[in-house]
Order: structure tokens, then C-alpha cells, then sequence
């Protein structure tokens, strides 16, 4: 069995397309939307990624306010940023790139957004809107999983989806999300992690496996059910090279399967310019 690619980039760009529309529909109404992007310090990873999210706003009509204050900023001169971008009426969701240096207190400098400004959906305010199945801007990555699946019509409802790794980004709010009865989700999931001695006899269980945990290779072959889909969402870089979570002969067991670059990353991104138009169009 050869696998079929869940590629990521077709469906991203399709996802933008729609998201270009929208946007054009608010700027002839005199409303631009506009995200606001704090870096802090000269990770060069996490310059790429907000360069990225730049450039992809501008493609679909999404105006930029870039904030890059220095290594040695203080929790206070990030919350100023996020104050200022709270009250502005030009910036309608924001974005706080992670990691933080150390010494500041990530989880306080999140829960500063307000949450209608919150583009990545992590603000508890729009979590306990997940649990609740409220809407609200949902986390990305999970979000861009769950459009991924649909895309390729991998079944999800009434299946079993087995996710590995609990963190608060992927793990935890997909796990929510794909229990909600709503479409393409209503799924019966299981969550397991390092905390579990042994999760292969879990993983081979199930039908749709999100790996999430940020070690490579995690997900064997010998783990996977034939016929099962299996979603790379979790990446480590071994000296140079991005290693995914799912080693490369899952291809041939798996029916689905992400590649190593293109799969979830697009659908992350996409889902964030989308709750950022989701934003400026919910904006007063």
C-alpha cells in the first residue's frame, strides 16, 4: 500500500483564496484588517515564521503592525506592546511569537490579548469556548488538522483518533475539538503521552493518529493499523534536517499520510490569517 499525500498546500491556498474575498469585502466597507506581530529577541526561526505570516497577510489583503523589540526586553515592555495593540482599533488580533526570552512569564503575556484579539485561539476565554463548543477563534494547528482530514475526505466522525502528545497547542484543543459532534469531528479520541508506559497498542487501535510530541519518529510502521490515517504535527531539527514525528515507512502501512514539509505547517498559517479576518469582521 502506498500512501496517499495529505499535502497541505493546495488546501492552504484554497483557504486563502476565500480568506482574499473576505478581506476585500471589509476593505470596501473602509475596514482593513490588521494583525499586530511582537518578536522579541534574533531567534531565527522565529523571524522566518513571522516574516511568513507577513508576507501571507499581504497576499490576502491583511495589513501588518510589526513590533521586534530586543533580546533583553522586559516583561514590561512586551505587555506595553500588547496594551498599545489592545487599544488600537486598527489592529483587530495579535500575535505574540514563542518562545519568550527567559525570565519573562509567557502564560501572562498571553492572557494580556484580549481575547476577541486573539489569533491563535489560546486565550483561556476562547479554550473554555472550545470546551463548551462556543464559537470563537480556534486553535490553529488543530483547526488546520481538522480542514486537512475533510480536504481528503479522511472518515473522522465515529472513528477512533488517537493523539500523541497533551501540550496546549496541538494536543489538548484537538482533542476537544474532534470530540465536539460537529462536522468532520464526533470522533471517540484517546490522548497518550510520555506518561504512558507503552502507547503503541493504543496507536495501532486507531483509525486517525495526530502525532504531536516533537520526537522523531515516534510513529513506526509496526505502530499503525493498515488502511489508518496518520498526521505528522509534531517536528525536531537533528543538526540541520526537520525530522517529523512519523517515520518515513508509515507511507507504506498508512493510507493517509502528511509529507515531511507542507503538511500541517500551511494549515496552521491559514488558519491563523483566517482568524484574523474572523476578527476584523467581528470587530465593532
Amino acid at each position: 500500500m502506498t500512501a496517499q499525500l495529505l499535502d497541505g498546500e493546495p488546501v492552504a491556498a484554497r483557504i486563502k483564496m476565500e480568506l482574499a474575498d473576505r478581506a476585500l469585502a471589509l476593505n470596501a466597507a473602509g475596514r482593513t484588517p490588521g494583525l499586530g506581530t511582537i518578536l522579541v529577541g534574533n531567534d531565527v526561526s522565529s523571524a522566518r515564521y513571522v516574516a511568513m505570516k507577513v508576507e501571507e497577510c499581504a497576499e490576502i489583503g491583511v495589513r501588518s503592525f510589526d513590533e521586534h523589540l530586543p533580546e533583553d526586553a522586559t516583561q514590561s515592555d512586551i505587555e506595553a506592546v500588547i496594551d498599545r495593540f489592545n487599544a488600537d482599533p486598527n489592529v483587530h488580533s495579535i500575535l505574540v511569537q514563542l518562545p519568550l526570552p527567559e525570565g519573562v512569564n509567557e502564560q501572562e503575556v498571553l492572557m494580556r490579548v484580549r481575547p476577541e484579539k486573539d489569533v491563535d485561539g489560546l486565550h483561556p476565554t476562547n479554550l473554555g469556548r472550545l470546551v463548551m463548543g462556543s464559537p470563537g477563534p480556534l486553535p490553529c494547528t488543530p483547526a488546520g488538522i481538522v480542514e486537512l482530514l475533510a480536504y481528503y475526505h479522511v472518515p473522522v466522525e465515529g472513528r477512533h483518533v488517537v493523539i500523541i502528545g497533551r501540550g496546549i497547542t496541538i494536543g489538548r484543543p484537538l482533542a476537544l475539538l474532534l470530540a465536539l459532534r460537529r462536522a468532520n469531528c464526533n470522533a471517540a479520541v484517546s490522548v497518550v503521552h510520555t506518561g504512558v508506559a507503552d502507547i503503541a497498542p493504543i496507536v495501532r487501535s486507531a483509525d486517525v493518529i495526530v502525532a504531536a510530541a516533537g520526537r522523531a519518529g515516534i510513529v513506526s510502521a509496526d505502530m499503525v493499523k493498515p488502511g489508518a490515517a496518520v498526521v505528522g504535527a509534531g517536528t525536531t531539527f537533528v543538526g540541520r534536517k526537520l525530522l517529523s514525528d512519523v517515520a518515513d515507512e508509515v507511507s507504506e502501512v498508512a493510507a493517509w499520510v502528511t509529507p515531511r514539509l507542507g503538511g500541517v505547517g500551511p494549515m496552521t498559517r491559514a488558519m491563523l490569517l483566517r482568524n484574523a479576518v474572523l476578527a476584523a469582521e467581528k470587530a465593532q
